[in-house]
Formats: C-alpha cells, sequence, structure tokens
C-alpha cells in the first residue's frame, strides 16, 4: 500500500508562484507513475499534470501548459508541481495519486492511490 501526503498549498495573489509536494510512502516509488489532478468546488475532479516512473515522459493539461512544472525525485520518494503565473481559476483542492500503469495517464480510473489534497487559492 501507498500513502500519499500533499503540502505546499496556500492563498495567493493572481501572478504569483507555488510549488506542491507529494511525499509517498513504501520503496516502489520509483515503480509509479504519478500524476497531478485538481477539484474546483462544484466541478469533477481533473487531470492536470503526469510523469512516468523515470520522469522520461510528461504530460499536463492544456489549461495548464507553460505554467505548471511537474517533476519527480525518486530518491526522496516525492514529486512536485511547481505552479507559476497563478490565475484564480486554478482555486481548487490539488490531489497527488499513484498508478501501476506503463505510461502517464489523464484518466483517474486508472490512478490507485490517493492523497488527502491540499488547498490552493488564487485571489485575483
Amino acid at each position: 500500500q501507498v500513502q500519499l501526503v500533499e503540502s505546499g498549498g496556500g492563498l495567493v495573489q493572481a501572478g504569483g508562484s507555488l510549488r506542491l509536494s507529494c511525499a509517498a510512502s513504501g520503496r516502489t516509488f520509483s515503480r509509479y507513475v504519478m500524476g497531478w489532478f485538481r477539484q474546483a468546488p462544484g466541478k469533477e475532479r481533473e487531470f492536470v499534470a503526469g510523469i512516468s516512473a523515470n520522469g522520461g515522459n510528461i504530460n499536463y493539461a492544456d489549461s495548464v501548459k507553460g505554467r505548471f512544472t511537474i517533476s519527480r525525485d525518486n530518491a526522496k520518494n516525492t514529486v512536485y508541481l511547481q505552479m507559476n503565473s497563478l490565475k484564480p481559476e486554478d482555486t481548487a483542492v490539488y490531489y497527488c495519486a499513484s498508478a501501476t500503469v506503463a505510461f502517464t495517464t489523464a484518466q483517474a480510473m486508472r490512478y490507485n492511490y490517493w492523497g488527502q489534497g491540499t488547498q490552493v487559492t488564487v485571489s485575483s
């Protein structure tokens, strides 16, 4: 079983930056595809970014391309989401998740384990 703990959320003004971290338990972190999702009030959970087990394959939702960067440090069992040029519409609870699949995926149903989420609020 994998436990995921997100941190780094908070309140920031539009145009600002935040860096989210997701620490994973267990010794098999380097085998997992990792993803970031978000859910705003009254909306469905949506894919933000995904990274393959070795970090060689990355993809992003169109809404965050050029502003967000996902990365991972397998030695630290941690995945990151650097968020720049934040907009009010980025306000949501952000979740990290792990998947035992071969390639990155935007499908939430493919992810096996989820963190508890961290709130990101962007003020205008």
